[in-house]
């Protein structure tokens, strides 16, 4: 399947995450998204050097400037499960704007066609690290890395691209 892309309408899915009141919930990436402006970033996994230190922490930096530019939600997706996305969360205490989103079975990160097979290195399917900017369910952005970088999908080339 080809990677999702511009002008694409993003797929529906169900990903796990725990609400304000620390409930455990299956919420829709549509409910989230139809008639707003979302970023969705995708990471290869929680608590990993590269996510951790650079990638959320330029989306957390960033939320006032983003929102301040009309975004409505902040998204991140990765291939782990709703336990270890809580976690991860939580060593962001200055963090009110980035909800982190649990794919753990891969599902949705299959739908987007952004899957990493990094099976060699003992970690199985992963996402590909990705910056998605969407309106109304449509792709207007999409920013994919390829490998292990990390130079097209932080908060700054999206903030550049409103």
């Amino acid at each position: 399947m080809a990677p999702i892309g511009v002008g694409d309408t993003i797929p529906d899915g169900n990903l796990g995450w725990f609400d304000e009141n620390d409930d455990l919930k299956q919420v829709s990436v549509h409910s989230l998204a139809a008639g707003k402006k979302i970023v969705l970033f995708g990471v290869p996994g929680a608590f990993t050097p590269t996510c951790s230190m650079k990638h959320v922490p330029g989306f957390i930096e960033g939320a006032d400037e983003l929102k301040s530019k009309g975004v409505d939600q902040i998204l991140c997706i990765s291939v782990n499960d709703p336990f270890v996305m809580k976690a991860w969360a939580k060593t962001y205490p200055e963090n009110k704007d980035v909800k982190f989103l649990a794919d753990g079975s891969a599902t949705y990160t299959h739908a987007l066609g952004l899957e990493l097979d990094l099976s060699e290195k003992g970690l199985g399917t992963r996402s590909r690290r990705f910056a998605l900017l969407v309106d109304d369910l449509k792709v207007k952005v999409a920013n994919v890395e390829e490998g292990g970088q990390f130079t097209i999908s932080g908060a700054e080339e999206i903030l550049k691209a409103l």
